[in-house]
This record gives C-alpha cells, sequence and structure tokens, in this order.
C-alpha cells in the first residue's frame, strides 16, 4: 500500500488531523511512485531531521521475528549505522577505547567485510559511564567516510578501498563525559562543535585534506563554573530568510552561522548545558532543547540578526522535554520523549500540547519518522511504534536483546538499529533471522 492511500484511509476513518493532513498533502505533491531513499548519510538521516523515505516496515518483531540477520559486534559504540548501496557504516571502540575503528558491514548479508584502524589512544580521557569513546555519528559522503572521536581524532576513509586518507588530531578539547556531537558535512567542508569544560568553538575542516578551514570560538557569556560550558550537540543545516544557516547549540546559547565563513548571523540566550538533541526546522521556525538541568523547547524565527533573545522567540515550553533524544517534526506536530520515558505531541506552531503518555523505560536515542510510523527506542532494547496524530495510538511495542542507546536508520524497507551486543536488519520477512558468521 502506498503513503497516499494510506493517508487517505487513515483521514477517512481518523479523527481530523493536521500531522494526518500534511502526510497526505506531501505524498499528493511527491506523487505514489516516488522511490524510498536507499541512503542514510549522517546522524537522524538525509535531512538531519529524523525523516526517512520508506515503505512497508514492520510494526513487529522480535529477537528472530522480521529479522533479517543480526551481526555480532565485539566493538561497542553508541554512533547511529550510515548506510550507502550495500555498505553499513559504523564506528567503534575496541580494547576498552585504546583502539578506534571503522566497521564496514556487508547490508544485504550482514557479513563484516573490513575493519578500519583509525586511532590507537594510549592514554583515555575519562567518559560518563553510559557514554563510549564512539558515540558520535559518522558522515558519509562521495565514496568517504568522516569519523569523529571527538579529542581523539577525526578521520577520512575511502569506502572503495578501506584507506585512510586522512587523520586530524588538533582538535582537542576536555569533553568530562566523553566524545557526543556528530560532524556534518556541506560542499567541501567538515564542520564539527567543540564544546569542553576548557574550550568552546566550532571548526570547519577542509573534507579533502583535513586541515582548519575555520574556526569560531563561541562568544559566550558562559557559567563562572566551567562543568556547565560543555555541550554535545549535531548542527543542522538549514536555508531559511534567503541565506545558508549553519544551527549550532552550545551551553548557554544557540548560534546560526554562515557555514561559509563561521561569521555569526544571530543567536539566542537560554541557561543551559551539555545540550544533546539536534535541532529542527520547519514552518519558518527553529526549534531547539536548551540541555540540562530543567530542558526546555524553543521555537525561534530564524530571520533576526544579531542578538535576537528577545525579539524572536516564538514559545518554549518546559513540560518532559528530553536532554538526549533528539524531537522529530510531523506536520504541524512535534513529537518527543523525555529521557525517562514520557511521550509528548505539541503543536508545533503555538507549544501547545496535544497529549502526552508514559512509555517506560529510558531513553537516549532519537525518533525516526518513517512510514506514517514513529519509531521510539528505549535504553532497555524496546522499541515503541506510534502512529502520529492527534491522540495517542501505539501500534506496536518490540524487544530486542542489549541495550539500545544509538538512533535507528531506516532505508527502503528496512529498519537497522544497533544495540551494545548487535547490529539488527529488521524488515517484514517472517522469517528466522540469518545469523552472521561473526556470531
Amino acid at each position: 500500500m502506498n503513503e497516499l492511500l494510506r493517508c487517505v484511509l487513515r483521514w477517512s476513518i481518523g479523527p481530523n488531523n493536521p500531522a494526518v493532513a500534511a502526510a497526505c498533502l506531501l505524498a499528493l505533491v511527491i506523487g505514489p511512485t516516488a522511490r524510498a531513499s536507499e541512503e542514510w548519510p549522517q546522524f537522524r538521516g538525509p535531512g538531519g531531521q529524523g525523516h526517512a523515505e520508506a515503505h512497508d516496515l514492520p510494526v513487529h518483531w522480535t529477537d528472530n521475528e522480521n529479522v533479517t540477520w543480526k551481526t555480532l559486534l565485539v566493538s561497542l559504540g553508541w554512533s547511529s549505522p550510515v548506510i550507502s548501496g550495500d555498505q553499513i557504516w559504523l564506528s567503534a571502540s575496541a580494547e576498552q577505547g585504546h583502539l578506534l575503528e571503522a566497521i564496514c558491514i556487508a547490508r544485504s548479508s550482514g557479513k563484516i567485510l573490513r575493519r578500519v584502524e583509525l586511532f590507537r589512544p594510549a592514554e583515555l580521557p575519562p567518559i560518563n559511564a553510559k557514554n563510549s569513546y564512539a558515540s558520535p555519528t559518522p558522515v558519509l559522503a562521495d565514496d568517504r567516510l568522516y569519523v569523529h572521536f571527538g579529542t581523539l581524532g577525526t578521520a577520512c576513509v575511502d569506502t572503495t578501498t578501506g584507506n585512510v586518507l586522512w587523520r586530524n588530531e588538533e582538535l582537542k578539547l576536555d569533553h568530562k563525559e566523553g566524545p557526543g556531537s556528530s560532524p556534518i558535512v556541506w560542499h567541501d567542508l567538515l564542520i564539527i562543535p567543540c564544546d569542553g569544560i576548557d574550550v568552546q568553538f566550532i571548526v570547519a575542516l577542509d573534507k579533502h585534506t583535513g586541515r582548519i578551514a575555520w574556526k569560531l570560538d563561541r562568544p559566550g557569556p558562559f557559567d563562572e563554573n566551567p562543568d556547565l560550558r560543555k555541550a554535545y550537540c549535531t548542527p543542522l543545516i538549514i536555508e531559511s530568510a534567503g541565506r545558508t544557516q549553519l544551527l549550532t547549540p552550545g551551553a548557554d546559547h544557540l548560534l546560526s552561522l554562515d557555514p561559509a565563513t563561521g561569521k555569526i548571523l544571530w543567536q539566542v540566550g537560554y541557561k543551559g548545558f551539555s545540550n544533546v538533541p539536534r535541532p529542527l526546522y520547519g514552518l519558518d521556525l527553529v526549534f531547539f532543547c536548551t540541555g540540562y538541568m530543567k530542558p526546555e523547547l524553543w521555537a525561534v524565527r530564524p530571520d533576526g540578526a544579531g542578538d535576537v533573545t528577545e525579539t524572536h522567540v516564538a514559545w518554549k515550553t518546559t513540560r518532559q522535554v528530553p536532554a538526549n533524544p533528539s524531537p522529530v517534526l510531523v506536520g504541524e506536530r512535534i513529537y518527543m520523549v523525555s529521557d525517562q520515558g514520557v511521550a509528548t505531541c505539541l503543536d508545533a506552531r503555538s507549544g501547545t500540547e496535544v497529549w502526552k503518555h508514559r512509555l517506560g523505560g529510558n531513553f537516549s536515542a532519537s525518533p525516526v519518522y518513517a512510514d506514517g510510523k514513529l519509531f521510539f527506542c528505549s535504553e532497555e532494547g524496546e522499541t515503541h511504534v506510534l502512529a502520529p496524530g492527534d491522540r495517542f495510538e501505539l501500534l506496536g511495542k518490540n524487544q530486542l536483546q542489549g541495550k539500545l542507546l544509538a538512533s535507528p536508520a531506516i532505508v527502503g524497507r528496512e529498519i537497522y538499529l544497533r544495540t551494545d551486543q548487535r547490529l539488527y536488519r529488521i524488515e517484514a520477512a517472517n522469517k528466522p533471522a540469518a545469523v552472521s558468521a561473526a556470531e
């Protein structure tokens, strides 16, 4: 069943629903023959906002049912899988963090094709017990894989040969809790936020050489306590107000930059640090979370200049806002889950709560919207599948073995979930899982 027909059926039997209406309109514009994307190149997918063009995704699975294959991972990491063609890439840390590597897995079979050694740090900084040394998600672009391990190094790998093309170990900072910010690619630049307790800057590397193209020290002001200056957020590129903008939240402020130069376009101030959720953009609004201690979700108009804190904030909410999972925008609704497992739907134009429901469990992974469904993954390995809309509707609840902190990747009709033990390919196959040779 294509997305248009699914929307029409849901519209005809369900309540008058702006989120569904928007999805139906999108299906009409794109057309029923639009192909699902076969790429998942970065954290939160092709657009960086947790959307996948997918079809026929399952709502039910177990550790064996609707699992095409599962591959044992002997190295730890909370980075998401990135996918192009038949290649799936993961960053990982082995030997208690003293070996940092990139792993390539065949999408068709789950077989590990190669392991590429990138760094062998002799001394390791401390990390939060919940974190790993391989938490930033890599980026795929033009047959190149860009892998970032925070202060421990950044590298570029040729995805055809597995050769390491360059390494950069200049970006030194004290994360305190370990690395978290994922890099992004824009044209010829690899852009990386570096927000520690000692230094706070955004840097763009030449993606061909790894050399620094520009660097901007965050302007502050910051809290007197260095521990409240760190952040772990992944930036987002948007086109708005007639200009390209790089949105990069940090402690106490969000910056909008010209990605070509690092010049500040506008900024908004707040109280918050250790920011993790990636920003959203839609309806001519930027949505972002302010971080610990009391997370807030703000909506800001992106057409200002200078400090817009007093002039461009459209709304803000403090109820059940996540500190780790990113929200997702579908039509005129924002869906999010707090770290403690409370899912909330908001009107994106006003911030008004539409519904709230306790899912249970703890959450770090960011949800994905695909095939008219929302996928929320708990740390306990359980995925809740919800229907978007103005009332809570649970379509399925599915348990895997192991912990699940990495955000999902979805391509075609396949869901990829990375636990602390395995990488799973999940699809509506209705046959026992193939277990890779590594198992």
